[in-house]
């Protein structure tokens, strides 16, 4: 079997995602996999956060005769174990963290009135059942 570790196209129409997977050669781009070994999205506005791979397996899978893709080849160069742009990536990853908790949750405004409403009824409640 000649197993080639390309992309299988995932997503909806205008919003494309990738999964890295090892795959056997005569399968449809879209078909069965032998295992995932990663994601790309290219809709991340960091860039070298787009890649996230598992370089211990793609490792492995390229040890035992795993033919890479010319896409997945340059990102394995990039974001792989002992990649050009590893440390790139782990900075960007980091900053899109810092954004993710920066930004209020949609529905915390909602949650939190609830919350300080049921608090207000608690005390109220509690007292008038003790006497």
């Amino acid at each position: 079997m000649a197993v080639r570790i390309r992309m299988k196209k995932m997503g909806r129409k205008h919003r494309p995602f990738y999964r890295i997977c090892a795959m056997d050669s005569r399968r449809p781009r879209d078909g069965r996999v032998l295992e995932e070994l990663g994601t790309y999205d290219p809709l991340v506005p960091e860039t070298d956060a787009r890649a996230l791979l598992k370089g211990e397996r793609i490792s492995y899978w390229l040890s035992v005769g795993a033919q890479p893709s010319d896409k997945v080849k340059v990102l394995i160069k990039k974001y792989g174990l002992g990649g050009t742009h590893v440390e790139a990536q782990r900075a960007a990853i980091d900053r899109l963290a810092q954004v993710r908790h920066r930004r209020p949750p949609l529905r915390a405004p909602k949650a939190a009135a609830t919350e300080t409403a049921a608090a207000a009824e608690s005390p109220v409640s509690a007292d008038s059942a003790g006497e």
